[in-house]
């Protein structure tokens, strides 16, 4: 099986040792997404709906760079720093993704990168 390192200027650069995305096979592995700016990458939003709806944008744009979409995503796994914001994060989700939705799990963290509410990571088919 191939690997390939998938890279997109329309989403925020990795902060560390890791890369945006990797395809292997027909699947893509997208690491987790904060709400930062793709071009300043500065925090975009002091609330969980700018937040979350950043990270979606960020996941989207590594989705399609590495020949996916919010369609084919067959797994998410969303950390929130208060879960309290669930209903919120659901509602938004709800908007970018359709039936028939992804697996997903849900997680309550302590803290997350940059002290931000919300990351949200994915697991794609290759179309």
């Amino acid at each position: 099986m191939t690997k390939a390192i998938v890279e997109t200027k329309l989403a925020p650069a990795a902060i560390g040792p890791y890369s945006q995305a990797v395809r292997a096979g027909s699947l893509l592995y997208v690491s987790g997404q904060i709400p930062l700016d793709p071009q300043t990458g500065e925090l975009v939003g002091s609330d969980i709906e700018s937040q979350t709806r950043r990270v979606l944008e960020n996941l989207s744009a590594i989705l399609k760079a590495g020949g996916s979409g919010l369609e084919h995503v067959v797994k998410t796994t969303i950390y929130l720093q208060d879960m309290q914001q669930f209903q919120k994060v659901n509602e938004i989700y709800g908007s970018y993704f359709k039936p028939p939705f992804p697996a997903r799990a849900t997680v309550e963290v302590a803290r997350l990168p940059r002290n931000v509410q919300v990351e949200i990571d994915c697991i794609a088919q290759v179309v």
